[in-house]
């Protein structure tokens, strides 16, 4: 699945992204073998269960601007069966032995794991090592998965309200970056395309040299060891040139305002403001501010324009967290009977005051409380660590972040999230959007 859907759940899909941390230390090994592959493995023998875990370093932005969705679209076709294992057979082999298996596709990356009882360990590298070397990009499954990426738009995004409202945000937050095109990308590329393009694209970045495997959880560290070695070092290395974006957008001098229309019963209102990449000093600042603004309904926006005033009937300031510079949604959906424009001032005046003003000493404790308790929480799962380990190190060559994140978010000081609020959340940093009903344009 594409990680995001619609924005009407986007508190429920950007809170799900977790700080990569806890308190507990988390032990790894990592080495590389000749072709490339990065190796992690993470030993946790409390139950029998074992994550393998691929992250490639391809999303939607290293994407060519005339072919977007690839990446997407390989996240579908990756599940059609290879070589050796004949179609739509690949998740039945992790069903019968017991697992669960998932894929993600975002604007930095695409994730597959299977979550497998800890004997069937090998069965997982086999899978994964097969999806590698051995996919079928070919004629049949390059057709089906068309059918089927097109049909998911028309259903999540064409025919749900709001579906497009990140799409147009986005559009209009970048001017240059391919975080301007939607991950699931433009239905006509996925159409004209040839067959040569997607082959092209398996053979660039679905390789060895771009990818991260993490084997997490009940493991004995050795035989993993020489299980990755004999399932995937035989793999050839990439050869091809891997297109990574050098363009940024130029800093925004003033405010974009627009209004959209679309099949909705009410309107929304959304900020879209430029954020630093996710893991810079500032992002850990950013991301406490909007737990401030949000973290809860006992949050500013929350209590404030839902509980006290009763102008919103849901109110969210959320980061995306992406690679290179980024934005942070801040939404609402006012009640029956409110003026947007007024809602969106009485959003104004809660970010304002964090402005103006220190947070307090007691809200800043309660704020670390709430950090350390989400730190803690925020590697339960093996799938989860398994997934921090492999983001940490494509992105920042820097495994042990996952061990480092809890002390970055407590360096940040109230000083810090008046200072970011007041860099970052400004009108002419910032795109407003006012997505309202059809009806409304009509009359």
């Amino acid at each position: 699945m594409v990680k995001f859907k619609i924005l009407f759940v986007l508190a429920c899909i950007f809170t799900s992204i977790n700080m990569k941390a806890q308190t507990n230390q988390i032990k790894f090994e990592e080495f590389d073998l000749d072709n490339g592959l990065h190796v992690i493995l993470h030993q946790d023998n409390s139950t029998p269960i074992v994550a393998v875990s691929v992250m490639y370093n391809v999303g939607s932005k290293n994407e060519n601007p005339e072919l977007t969705g690839f990446a997407h679209f390989f996240e579908h076709l990756m599940f059609e069966g290879t070589e050796n294992i004949e179609r739509h057979e690949y998740s039945n082999y992790v069903e019968r032995a017991g697992g669960t298996l998932n894929a993600g596709t975002w604007y930095d990356y695409t994730h597959y794991y299977e979550i497998l009882p800890s004997n069937q360990l090998e069965l997982g590298l086999w899978l994964e090592s097969e999806r590698m070397l051995h996919a079928k990009v070919d004629s049949i499954g390059i057709a089906t998965q068309k059918r089927v990426v097109i049909e998911e738009k028309k259903q999540r995004y064409d025919n749900t309200p709001y579906g497009d409202l990140l799409k147009v945000t986005m559009e209009r937050a970048y001017k240059k970056h391919p975080y301007k095109w939607p991950v699931i990308g433009d239905p006509e590329h996925i159409m004209s395309a040839k067959d040569k393009d997607f082959v092209n694209f398996y053979e660039t970045y679905y390789v060895p040299n771009n990818a991260c495997l993490v084997i997490a959880g009940d493991i004995n560290k050795e035989t993993a060891k020489e299980m990755a070695t004999r399932y995937f070092s035989e793999i050839p290395r990439g050869t091809k040139k891997m297109h990574r974006p050098k363009v940024f957008d130029d800093p925004q001098s003033a405010e974009v305002r627009d209004t959209v229309y679309g099949a909705v019963q009410l309107p929304l209102i959304i900020q879209a403001y430029h954020v630093p990449a996710v893991g810079t000093d500032d992002y850990y600042a950013v991301d406490l501010l909007n737990k401030v603004l949000s973290g809860g309904q006992s949050s500013r926006l929350y209590k404030e324009l839902v509980d006290n005033q009763q102008k919103a009937m849901q109110v969210a300031s959320i980061p995306l967290g992406l690679q290179d510079p980024g934005v942070v949604l801040a939404y609402a959906l006012p009640n029956t009977g409110v003026n947007v424009k007024d809602l969106e001032d009485a959003m104004n005046e809660e970010i304002n005051k964090v402005k103006n003003d220190l947070i307090s000493e007691r809200e800043f404790t309660k704020l670390k409380n709430q950090v350390e308790n989400q730190v803690v929480n925020g590697n339960r799962r093996m799938a989860t660590i398994a997934e921090n380990l492999a983001s940490n190190y494509t992105f920042y060559k820097n495994t042990d972040l996952i061990n480092q994140e809890l002390d970055k978010y407590l360096a940040v000081t109230r000083e810090d999230i008046k200072r970011v609020a007041n860099k970052y959340f400004t009108d002419q940093n910032r795109v407003v959007i006012y997505y309202l009903p059809n009806s409304v344009k009509n009359n």
